[in-house]
């Protein structure tokens, strides 16, 4: 035995299962979470037919409590595995987990929140880290930072078409009136939204043949209008790609540097992921990412 390395404590330990995916213990806690919250989506999905619900009750319920303790238990568990809980708290899968944990308990003083248990399936977001996901998500970061540079000519784009909306459903007000469905200039604009985005409820509808050539002017428009932001959107991508490729093409006129690999280890002092492969410290706070306490 080597003396000069302690063994790792009981917390280090469990740290490792419960926030790590490089390790088969890893995996294998996250895998079979992963199916835990499918079972409690299918539970809960089931849960509302009724002729299921009526045949099934007891089971579904037994179920979905079993599920919610062990979800109990592994909350509690990645709280004493943290020297710094509250950062897990308040960060945003342990948001996620507490809203998909307590649903079941607040059933007991109000009636249906257990639907909430929806909520459950906003955990599956860590299928990202089990496969490893994170690292091939440049698109969507390009997306995300195209969407971002286009929002004030969207805002602009969204408040014309508000404009237009309020100065047809008013003349829709005024020509249809409230015979025809048209009871108030809210509901008019409603209409003209409906129409607009070509959604088409049926519920109101033009009678006199002014207010059908006004609609079938709108029908038209909105064609039109629902390709701008796509089109908005789509302009700053290829913007945002031509950057990248440009900075690419630099890039090759310099020393390609060794491509760095990237794991799932999870520090246990503030949680950071994303270290580097081999790392001893964790690049956020400088804590040994494997502790021998």
């Amino acid at each position: 035995m080597n003396k000069n390395k302690p063994n790792k404590t009981w917390r280090s330990k469990l740290h490792e299962v419960i926030y790590e995916a490089d390790t088969p213990a890893g995996k294998t806690f996250d895998v079979i979470l992963l199916v835990a919250i499918l079972a409690s989506l299918a539970f809960v999905m089931l849960e509302s037919v009724s002729h299921i619900d009526a045949k099934y009750h007891e089971f579904l319920f037994v179920a979905e409590w079993v599920i919610t303790i062990l979800f109990s238990i592994e909350y509690i568990a990645r709280i004493i595995t943290v020297k710094q809980p509250l950062r897990y708290i308040f960060s945003f899968y342990g948001i996620i987990d507490l809203l998909s944990t307590i649903p079941m308990y607040l059933s007991f003083f109000i009636a249906g929140s257990h639907a909430l248990i929806a909520l459950r399936s906003l955990r599956l977001l860590r299928v990202f880290r089990v496969l490893k996901l994170a690292r091939y998500l440049g698109a969507s970061n390009m997306l995300s930072m195209s969407l971002k540079a286009s929002r004030a000519k969207i805002f602009v784009f969204l408040f014309a078409v508000l404009i237009l909306s309020i100065i047809f459903g008013t003349l829709m007000y005024l020509i249809e009136g409230a015979d025809s469905g048209f009871t108030s200039i809210p509901v008019s604009v409603y209409w003209c939204i409906v129409t607009l985005t070509t959604v088409g409820f049926g519920d109101i509808a033009p009678v006199t043949p002014i207010g059908q050539f006004i609609a079938a002017i709108i029908m038209i428009m909105g064609y039109g209008i629902i390709a701008v932001p796509t089109g908005i959107v789509s302009a700053e991508y290829s913007a945002q790609n031509k950057k990248d490729g440009k900075a690419e093409e630099q890039a090759d006129h310099k020393s390609k540097p060794a491509e760095i690999q990237m794991n799932s280890q999870s520090c246990f002092n503030c949680n950071a992921t994303e270290h580097k492969d081999k790392a001893e410290y964790c690049y956020k706070c400088g804590h040994r990412l494997h502790p021998n306490e």
